[in-house]
């Protein structure tokens, strides 16, 4: 499937007359024509500023959307540096065939390029969110589908089996509506992926403190999501311990020595003292008890 895409995307840019953008018309690029493999260098060098990869995006989504064929062909080929690590890393513990899976990846990158809003920040990235949920779907349903019949290990990637996949917590958080695609992106692209924290805020159009404070407010309403789950998950070991087991015996509960039945009072315990024989203060060895001090 991308081994398709990729020879594809080479024969534009093979021979003397490779297909170009017109960089006199995107901001940022050289004025001149320049070959698609060379804006692909250029977009994915870590200096080029966010602006340019938009206004690079903007052309070929809207070559895409008007012409088709070549133009989208393109924008598959220009995009295979995000969505080769989404499609690895969904399948990367899947012991299926992977076939499907990356299919749906490159199906759900196709079906964002019609609707992906052209006038909001961070084109790319928003299309990799679309096809990484495309390839997470898919990957769940394969794995359901299998469920009956494969190792109970190899359930669904979800909050509770994420280790090492920090991305599918965030995408779980966006399918429960804890978080927007936005948030996810952020807190995804300036964590784990190369984005700075400052190149999200020239994407998103905002200043620096007004980016670092929206991934804080995120990072809070997912925490609150993760630590839920965990409680939940806890609380439902313990029911099942309980019915496996049976309802384990109620310990007696000691009696406080301040408590009315404990027969213990404030200055000690008052145990009636065993009666001793009288002695007769005239008897030998007898002692006369001395006054009290109170």
């Amino acid at each position: 499937m991308f081994d398709t895409a990729r020879a594809a995307f080479a024969w534009l840019v093979t021979g003397p007359h490779p297909v170009a953008l017109d960089g006199r018309q995107v901001r940022g690029l050289p004025s001149r024509l320049v070959p698609l493999d060379e804006v692909g260098k250029l977009t994915v060098a870590k200096g080029c500023p966010q602006q340019t990869r938009d206004a690079v995006w903007t052309a070929l989504v809207t070559r895409s959307r008007a012409e088709g064929g070549t133009w989208t062909v393109a924008c598959v080929g220009l995009a295979l540096p995000v969505l080769l690590p989404v499609a690895a890393k969904l399948t990367s513990r899947f012991r299926g065939e992977v076939h499907d899976i990356h299919a749906a990846v490159l199906t759900g990158f196709l079906e964002a390029l019609p609707d992906v809003d052209l006038d909001r920040p961070a084109i790319l990235v928003r299309l990799r969110w679309a096809a990484y949920r495309a390839g997470h779907r898919a990957l769940r349903e394969a794995l359901d589908a299998a469920a009956p019949v494969a190792d109970l290990g190899a359930r669904a990637p979800g909050p509770e089996h994420a280790g090492g996949h920090p991305d599918f917590v965030l995408l779980a958080a966006v399918d429960a509506g804890v978080l927007t695609a936005a948030d996810a992106a952020l807190i995804g692209d300036t964590r784990f992926g190369e984005m700075s924290l400052a190149e999200a805020a020239q994407a998103r159009g905002q200043t620096y403190k007004a980016t670092q404070q929206a991934r804080h407010r995120a990072e809070r309403r997912l925490t609150d999501y993760l630590s839920a789950l965990c409680e939940s998950d806890l609380a439902a070991h313990r029911r099942t311990r309980r019915n496996v087991a049976g309802e384990p015996e109620k310990a007696r509960r000691p009696v406080s020595p301040r408590s009315p039945k404990s027969g213990v009072g404030d200055r000690g315990t008052r145990v009636p003292a065993r009666p001793r024989p009288s002695r007769s203060t005239s008897e030998p060895g007898a002692v006369q008890e001395a006054s009290s001090c109170d």
